[in-house]
């Protein structure tokens, strides 16, 4: 399936992205037990994302909620709070994980995550850049890296489709602040000064999208992988493939841990 022409004649991408973050940006007060940013690029097949992935979360919410307004959020899930109250009764609680983590591993998307080591990035610089801004850059290199070898583009061509890049709205500062970097690197602010044909779109959280919440649900896993690789993590066993993999670049490039 093709997505061809707006009314100014740009043609939009077979695929979209959902982005969302696990851990704060700030270089302040550094949480000792998760001393990282974050940043997960979940990247779909509009038609898939349309036949698969939205019509498997709005099944499971009917089926655990009895409607599909429902947020599914990742903390609260952990903590068991707000409407995911009910699931600090043990047997509920193990019967949703597990059919969540099912649908999650089943959903066909890949995955480029980046992994900002907050404490590492203040010990090796003296003006270490935002967290948030690295983090991104890396991500959208990849993304761009990928989509070329998906045939969406040509390497070094200028007639390129537009990818919408789908962001929880976080704030009116910050959203603005990571709008202007956003162009910056799509403007040639990255490693090969490519022009990048990203446009980011800012998503309520209440929008109910079911992408942004796949994208929030990854993102801890990944993390938790990184400080504790040799804890068990059966969420993230099942992003491993998921990641995405480059010809002639080695296995984990789908990763990025920095520094």
């Amino acid at each position: 399936m093709t997505y061809e022409t707006t009314k100014d004649g740009k043609r939009f991408s077979d695929y979209l992205v959902f982005v969302d973050e696990s851990g704060s940006p700030s270089l302040g007060k550094i949480d000792p037990d998760f001393p990282l940013l974050v940043l997960a690029f979940m990247i779909v097949r509009k038609e898939t994302y349309l036949s698969n992935i939205v019509p498997a979360i709005q099944g499971f919410k009917f089926r655990h909620f009895g409607h599909d307004q429902i947020i599914l959020h990742e903390r609260e899930i952990r903590r068991d709070t707000g409407p995911f109250a009910f699931l600090k009764t043990k047997a509920l609680k193990t019967t949703f994980i597990e059919e969540l983590t099912a649908i999650m591993g089943a959903a066909p998307f890949h995955l480029v995550a980046v992994a900002i080591r907050k404490d590492k990035l203040q010990a090796r610089y003296k003006t270490p850049e935002n967290p948030y801004h690295l983090a991104l850059q890396f991500g959208l290199e990849r993304i761009s890296a990928f989509l070329v070898q998906q045939g969406q583009w040509k390497q070094g061509k200028p007639d390129k489709p537009q990818v919408h890049l789908v962001v929880e709205k976080r704030g009116k500062n910050e959203d603005n602040e990571l709008e202007l970097e956003f162009r910056r690197i799509c403007d040639g602010g990255n490693y090969k000064r490519e022009d990048f044909p990203f446009e980011v779109v800012f998503a309520d959280k209440q929008s109910n999208s079911s992408g942004l919440q796949l994208a929030d649900l990854v993102a801890r896993p990944i993390g938790m992988s990184v400080i504790r690789p040799d804890q068990p993590n059966r969420a993230f066993d099942l992003l491993k493939d998921k990641l995405v993999q480059m010809r002639g670049h080695a296995e984990g490039w789908g990763l990025k841990v920095f520094p």
